[in-house]
């Protein structure tokens, strides 16, 4: 074992001792290395047992215990799906109370936005078929009358936009989007609510050793239109594999996209594309940059937000 894994060791387990007593695995970890990946408040750990098994320990302020045990819950509502994912391990607090733990299983493999535009594009275009399956597996599960939220995002997104409007660092010419926003807003939330991963992009899934996907990652999990999960096709995929993003959308409509979901996606992504700039600005101008960025393909791609199918749909096929 090496120094630095032994002091990262030592690091959580004095922390953790007392709360994960009555757990085997705790008595016999070989090494606790940090996690540094992925936006999250969680101190996140990948575990290797005395066994050789691997996990991932999240860890949160207690202060979330009632947020994070929902979050287990839902962890463990999706685990019945069958699919490759994190699976739920234990869940719990610390013996003096102080933190939440949360022990899920580790995904093997390669990080899928790594990998995604190196493989040939039928194999991106199939893997964005497998996504957009599970995606709908996700959205299929019977919700708990006590999960459905009380309000729609409406007024939130326009708080959202308005506050976009109010920056210092504003996109040129985004009138068009502003407008598109305001006059379309009530195209959101028309679907029946689903449960949703919430942050479902090629960052958050995994590449595995059998070529299929799994996913990480679901602490942004809410209840909500299942039309807004796509949109971080456009934020977060579209600059990794077109071909991706296409199959995620074919296969979750069985190759029958409702025309509907077209005009309702343009809502989502033309709100995402500006509110993101106004998001960035509390991690700093690398991440300003790589929002504007974004935003500027969005409005080649939806021509302005005058067109609702971006272009990159219909281009790659020809």
């Amino acid at each position: 074992m090496t120094k630095t894994v032994w002091i990262i060791r030592r690091e959580v387990w004095v922390t953790m001792k007392t709360g994960f007593d009555c757990l085997a695995e705790t008595m016999h970890w070989v090494s606790a290395e940090p996690v540094h990946k992925g936006w999250s408040d969680d101190r996140k750990y990948r575990v290797v047992t005395g066994e050789g098994k691997t996990c991932l320990l999240r860890l949160s302020d207690a202060e979330h215990y009632d947020a994070k045990k929902k979050e287990y819950e839902i962890i463990t509502k999706y685990a019945g799906l069958g699919f490759p994912m994190s699976q739920p391990i234990d869940f719990g607090m610390t013996g003096d109370r102080s933190l939440v733990y949360m022990l899920l299983s580790w995904v093997d493999g390669t990080d899928l936005e790594q990998i995604l535009p190196g493989l040939p594009e039928e194999t991106q275009y199939q893997l964005g078929r497998k996504a957009g399956d599970i995606l709908k597996m996700i959205h299929s599960l019977s919700l708990d009358p006590g999960d459905i939220p009380v309000c729609t995002k409406k007024a939130k997104k326009l708080k959202q936009l308005s506050n976009y409007e109010q920056s210092d660092i504003r996109f040129n010419d985004d009138e068009s989007a502003i407008r598109f926003v305001r006059e379309n807003i009530d195209l959101i939330w028309k679907e029946p609510p689903v449960y949703q991963h919430g942050d479902y992009h090629p960052g958050n899934l995994i590449y595995t050793p059998k070529g299929t996907i799994g996913v990480i990652d679901f602490n942004r999990w809410e209840v909500g239109d299942p039309y807004e999960e796509f949109y971080k096709l456009e934020s977060f995929g579209r600059e990794l594999s077109i071909p991706y993003c296409i199959g995620q959308i074919d296969a979750y409509f069985q190759d029958n996209v409702p025309a509907d979901f077209w005009k309702t996606l343009a809502v989502y992504v033309a709100h995402a594309s500006l509110y993101s700039i106004k998001w960035a600005e509390k991690f700093g101008q690398e991440e300003i940059d790589g929002m504007i960025a974004r935003c500027k393909a969005a409005f080649e791609d939806y021509d302005g937000f005058s067109s609702v199918v971006p272009k990159w749909y219909h281009k790659w096929r020809k």
